[in-house]
């Protein structure tokens, strides 16, 4: 049996666990993300279903127009700040958590990187993953 991915917000009030394994793992150097990171890129972790999520606590959350036109919301903890999670209008069933939320952040190993042509010089990634100028085709 795999071990669950757990974790939550850095003052514990938000928490969740994820009985699946990643569909995708990548940075992101968008700008959304890197307004919501405070740095040049965020870390994904994204699971295909929202059915084995087990999340407690109420989240503080807004919505984002991404460059497909659909909704992106972030979920984030309303005490602490600390972003969790992200969901998207245009795919309903997945779910997406922010890599430094996780118990065990050494589980996260990125695929790729997204968004490339928002990155900055001096945001250095891993130079052996593939890299998209956006998001990668489905």
């Amino acid at each position: 049996m795999n071990q669950p991915y757990s974790g939550g917000c850095a003052c514990g009030s938000i928490r969740y666990e994820i009985s699946d394994k990643p569909m995708f793992m990548n940075d992101c150097q968008c700008q959304d993300c890197q307004k919501m990171s405070g740095t040049g890129h965020g870390s994904y972790l994204t699971f295909p279903s929202r059915k084995t999520v087990n999340l407690k606590g109420e989240t503080g959350k807004f919505d984002r127009i991404g460059d497909s036109g659909n909704t992106k919301t972030s979920h984030f903890c309303p005490k602490c700040g600390s972003p969790v999670y992200m969901t998207f209008s245009a795919m309903p069933d997945l779910f997406t958590i922010h890599a430094t939320s996780l118990d065990d952040p050494s589980r996260y190993k990125p695929q790729v990187v997204t968004y490339t042509s928002r990155g900055y010089v001096w945001d250095h990634l891993d130079p052996s993953l593939p890299k998209f100028d956006k998001m990668p085709p489905g």
